[in-house]
Parts: structure tokens; sequence; C-alpha cells
């Protein structure tokens, strides 16, 4: 055989391999890489995908966090108002008790100022019957002159 024949047969064998690969090797090849290249795309789409649901939730997550510190401001006002307005209603019931405890410490006061005149009108009063009983030098009776002492009571 000469170089043409072997020549020949090599180009019919080849063109006999690449016909058998086109058709029976290409194919699950082709196949294959284009399952691959639909995962891969798939991927890609699922991670934009995820990349966006990340960026709402985050988005959401802050306005939450937002909202909780606006609550717990609002709380904390509140709860401040709420201190304030017992400490008020505090200070006024102190005060309306200190008014109480003085008005009544100055009614017994009064009282104790009343006793107290009377038992000086009737320590002057005895000792004008006293002083009348020296200077009489006689015993006055105070029965008989209940009267008298009565007026020199409500005089003094």
């Amino acid at each position: 055989m000469s170089i043409n024949a072997t020549l020949i047969i090599q180009m019919i064998v080849l063109l006999i391999l690449v016909g058998f690969t086109m058709k029976f090797i290409w194919p699950p090849v082709v196949k294959a890489l284009d399952e691959r290249a639909a995962k891969i795309a798939d991927g890609l789409s699922a991670a934009d995908k995820a990349k966006a649901d990340l960026a709402v939730a985050e988005r959401r997550v802050e306005q939450q966090l937002s909202a909780a510190r606006d609550d717990a401001a609002k709380r904390l006002a509140d709860a401040e108002r709420l201190g304030q307005q017992l400490v008020e209603e505090a200070k006024a019931r102190a005060t309306e008790e200190g008014a109480k405890i003085i008005a009544a410490a100055k009614a017994e006061a009064e009282q104790e100022s009343v006793k107290a005149r009377e038992a000086l009108r009737e320590q002057v009063a005895g000792l004008a019957v006293k002083g009348a009983e020296a200077i009489l030098r006689r015993e006055v009776d105070a029965g008989v002159h209940a009267e008298l002492l009565g007026r020199l009571k409500a005089e003094l």
C-alpha cells in the first residue's frame, strides 16, 4: 500500500470516528455541558434572589429595630412622666398631711392656751380671795361670794 491508500484509509477511519463521536459521544457531552450551564445560571439567579431577599430582610430588620427603639423611648418617656406625676402627687399629699398636722397642732395649742388661761384665772381668783382675806383679816366665804368671784374671773 502506498501512502495515498494509507492516507485515504486513515481519513475514512477519521471520518467514521468523527461521525461516531458526533452521533453518540458529542450529544451527551453537550447535554451535560448545557445542564451544568443551566445549573450554574440557576445558582447565579438564586444567589441574586438571595441577595435581594437579604437586602429586603435587612431593611425590614432595621425598620423593626427603629420601631422598637421608638417604642422603648416612648415607654421610657411615659415612665418618667408617670414617675414625675407620682412624685407630684406624693408632694401634694405630704403638703396636705402637713397642713392637717399643723391645723391639729394649732387647735391643740389653742385648747391648751384656753386651759392655761382658765387655770390662771382660777389661781388669780384664789390669790384675790386670799389677798382680800388678808386685807380684811377674816375669811371670805367662796359660796356666798361666788357671783363676785365669777365676775372677777371674767374680768381677768
